[in-house]
Formats: structure tokens, C-alpha cells, sequence
């Protein structure tokens, strides 16, 4: 009750007219009602119905009445909006009318999730790593595919056209309480990337979603069109969302032992050993469209070997040089249209997994996989990711864990979406094929 005074008392003070009560889809895909300051109070109270069915993913016809629930403390004033009668966003739980959390919630999910690290004693912290691309939009507003600028890593104006956009977009971040820890252009043109600090995992998971609206929404105030799409260019690097995970223990990183392998604990070796375990039933959910698979290719420092090492890139798993309190793991397939909380979700429960059961990893991998000839990889054993939308689809099928993880609601709606795309997209004739087989048959 206190909370809800503070809330009330700060949109007041704040002078904020309309309130944003945001959620996601199974899919990623941010959604939004927007209430005034005469409903609020109402809908603090979580009695503002939705019709769930009309969300891709959400609910059934037969029982389409949903509600949010506000979450009090995500309450951030959006500054890119007018300051007179402005606007404040906050996060919402999706509840059934019963008053209980739906099973369809991404966010409650992760929270479940949470909850059994929480009974182990332990607290994940998740950093994601925001790369993204810039594009030109016509005179409608519409994205072009004409990249902003020719520019490769860290480059700096005026080879960099998109400094003074990404500069707006930090500054807006850290309004909303962001911690930025480093921003540059990326390698390929037009591309950039953003990093905050690292978080607990749900509360990165929120700021996640946050990132991705403010990257769209400044990125349009310089009349230009970010995108999160994985790959939009052949023969660039893609954009990715590297997860870089550590579990702590009452404020210690479990993950670092001075003693062990590496100054790794069994721990750590134990959370990679259960990450690659279910790798490839994971990729549907952290590579979900038919496109982050054309990122997923040798020589674009993508991974494509289930492997892990220190300081490769080349791995699917890497582990940054910092040890002691910043002793973490790279998860370096996800890309950054997935679905933040999922994926949190499916990659903790998979190390957890690993830890309980204590799987551990096959001999780390420090050499450049993508160079290694066919005699190489063969001795070293090391399995591909699977290499398309529909075979991660059937790998995900196959590892019970994840429909554990996700609850048989998301996991039904997930798999019917995902193969309704694939096969829509098989079902395409590609200008590939027009060029290559028109003439010649």
C-alpha cells in the first residue's frame, strides 16, 4: 500500500498524464495499454482486463480474459516524450482472473524459474550485450535498406554517422536509471552496439525490453530505423545479444574459485556443462525467426560448434579473462529478437541442471574452430547448433527440459507459431533461386 502512495504521489509530482502498462508476447514483442492518471489507481489494483486472445501467443478463446498487473517498482518517466502531460511506463505481470499468475506470463516464468535458484541459495545476474543497426527511413518513416553509414569497429565520426544518435539514446538510458558501461560502432556498417551494467536476472530482463524501446523510439526522433533483425546484410557480421551470466551466493560469485581449473569453480564448470547439454533444445527460444540462422555461420564471430573455451570467440560458450567478482559466462548464440525472459529462464534452468546433476563439460576449446579441418573437429567430437529454424524446432522437441522450464502453454503456442513461419517461408520462391536457376532450366 506505502508503494502504491509513492507511485501515486510521484505521477503527480512528475506531472505525467498518460501510463503506459507494458508486457510481452510469447514472441518478444512488446505491448502496451495506456491509461490516464484517472485509472490508475485502478489498475494498480490489477483490474484492468485485456482480451488475451487477441495476442499472439497469449491465451485461448475460451478464456481470453486476462489482467496486468502493474509491477510498482518499474515505474520510468519516458523522456522523449513531451514533458507537459507526460508519459510513464511500468512493466506488468499478466494474471487469469482468478487473481493467480497465467501460466502463459513470460515474466512469471522467469520469475518460477528464479524461485528454484532462490531455494539453491543462489541469485542469477544477467548482462546482455545490445547490438542493433541503423537504417534510413523515407519520407513516410518507413525503414529503407540504405545503412546510415560505411563505418567498422570503433570507429569514430564522421565515418560513424550514427554517434550522435546512439549518444541521444545513452543519455535517455541513463534518465531511466541505466548504468552504461560502453557504447561503439560495430564491425559491420551501419551496426552499433550499447552495454549496461549487469543486474539481477529479471530486473535485466525488464531493462532489456526497456533498451529495445528506447533504441526504436530515439532512433526515429533522428529520422532513422533501428532494427534488432539478426542479419540483414549477407556477408556482414550479425547482431547478437551475448549473455554474460555469473550465480552469486550470499554476494559471492559462486563462479570463481582461485584454486580451480581455470580459477573456475565446480560450480561454473558444472553450469556450462548443463548450458551445453541442452544447447541445442534451447536455440528455438534464444534464435527464434527464421533469419537468426543466416547469423549463425563460420567467420562472423557467430558460434556455430557446441563447444566452450576462455576467451575464444570462436565457442559457443566463452569465458571472459576478469575473474573474482566479475568471473562470468558468455552464452554467445542468442540474438537480440528473442524473448528476454525465456531466455534467461531456459539458460538458468540448464545450468541449474548441470549443477544438480554434475555434468561436467568436455576439455575446453582454444583453438579457432571455424579454422580447423574436418579431422580436427571429428577428434575433438564437437556437435553443430542445429543450422535452421525447423531442425532447432525438432531439437527443441526433443529436450524435455524446456517445456519444463517454459510450461506446456508457451511451449504448444511457441512450436505452432515457429513452424507455421518456417513453412511459410519454405514455401517462398527467393530471388536466389530466380537468379541462379531461371535461365539455366
Amino acid at each position: 500500500m506505502k508503494k502504491k502512495r509513492e507511485v501515486l504521489k510521484r505521477v503527480e509530482g512528475e506531472g505525467i498524464e498518460f501510463i503506459r502498462l507494458q508486457f510481452i508476447d510469447v514472441f518478444g514483442v512488446l505491448k502496451s495499454v495506456n491509461v490516464t492518471t484517472d485509472e490508475l489507481e485502478d489498475a494498480l489494483d490489477g483490474n484492468l482486463m485485456f482480451d488475451g486472445s487477441s495476442i499472439d501467443g497469449l491465451a485461448r478463446i475460451n478464456e481470453s480474459d486476462q489482467c496486468l498487473v502493474p509491477d510498482l517498482d518499474t515505474l520510468q518517466i519516458m523522456p522523449w516524450r513531451p514533458k507537459d502531460r507526460g508519459v510513464a511506463r511500468m512493466i506488468c505481470d499478466v494474471y487469469s482472473p482468478d487473481g493467480t499468475p497465467f501460466v502463459g506470463c513470460s515474466r512469471y516464468i522467469l520469475k518460477r524459474t528464479l524461485k528454484e535458484a532462490e531455494e539453491m541459495g543462489l541469485e542469477l545476474n544477467m548482462g546482455p550485450e545490445g547490438e542493433f543497426f541503423l537504417f534510413h527511413t523515407d519520407e513516410k518513416g518507413n525503414p529503407t535498406f540504405n545503412i546510415h553509414d560505411k563505418a567498422g569497429y570503433f570507429d569514430l565520426a564522421p565515418m560513424d554517422n550514427g554517434e550522435d544518435a546512439r549518444r541521444d539514446i545513452v543519455l535517455t538510458m541513463k534518465e531511466m536509471g541505466f548504468s552504461i558501461e560502453a557504447s561503439h560502432h560495430e564491425v559491420a556498417p551501419g551496426q552499433h552496439e550499447i552495454d549496461f551494467k549487469y543486474d539481477e536476472a529479471l530486473r535485466t530482463a525488464d531493462k532489456w525490453v526497456t533498451f529495445r524501446d528506447v533504441v526504436k523510439n530515439i532512433a526515429s526522433n533522428h529520422k532513422l530505423y533501428a532494427t534488432f533483425m539478426p542479419k540483414p546484410f549477407a556477408g556482414e557480421n550479425g547482431s547478437a545479444m551475448h549473455c554474460n551470466q555469473s550465480l552469486f551466493k550470499n554476494g559471492v560469485n559462486t563462479f570463481y574459485d582461485k584454486n580451480g581449473e581455470c580459477q573456475l569453480s565446480e560450480t561454473a564448470l558444472y553450469y556450462v556443462g548443463g548450458l551445453l547439454k541442452h544447447a541445442k533444445g534451447m536455440t528455438a527460444l534464444v534464435n527464434p525467426i527464421v533469419n537468426s540462422y543466416k547469423r549463425l555461420k563460420p567467420g562472423y564471430e557467430a558460434p556455430i560448434h557446441i563447444a566452450w573455451s576462455n576467451s575464444n570467440r570462436s565457442t559457443l560458450i566463452r569465458i571472459p579473462c576478469r575473474r573474482g567478482k566479475a568471473t562470468r559466462v558468455e552464452y554467445r548464440s542468442p540474438d537480440p529478437v528473442a524473448n528476454p525472459y525465456l531466455t534467461f529462464a531456459v539458460m538458468l534452468k540448464a545450468g541449474l541442471d548441470g549443477i544438480k546433476n554434475k555434468i561436467a563439460p568436455p576439455p575446453s576449446v582454444e583453438e579457432d574452430v571455424y579454422n580447423l579441418t574436418a579431422k580436427q573437429r571429428a577428434a575433438l567430437d564437437l556437435e553443430y547448433l542445429p543450422r535452421d529454424l525447423y531442425s532447432a524446432l525438432k531439437e527443441m522437441e526433443k529436450d524435455p527440459l524446456i517445456k519444463e522450464t517454459i510450461g506446456s502453454h508457451c511451449y504448444s503456442k511457441f512450436l505452432e507459431a515457429k513452424y507455421k513461419e518456417w513453412h511459410q517461408y519454405s514455401e517462398q520462391v527467393h530471388q536466389w533461386e530466380l537468379k541462379n536457376y531461371l535461365r539455366k532450366y
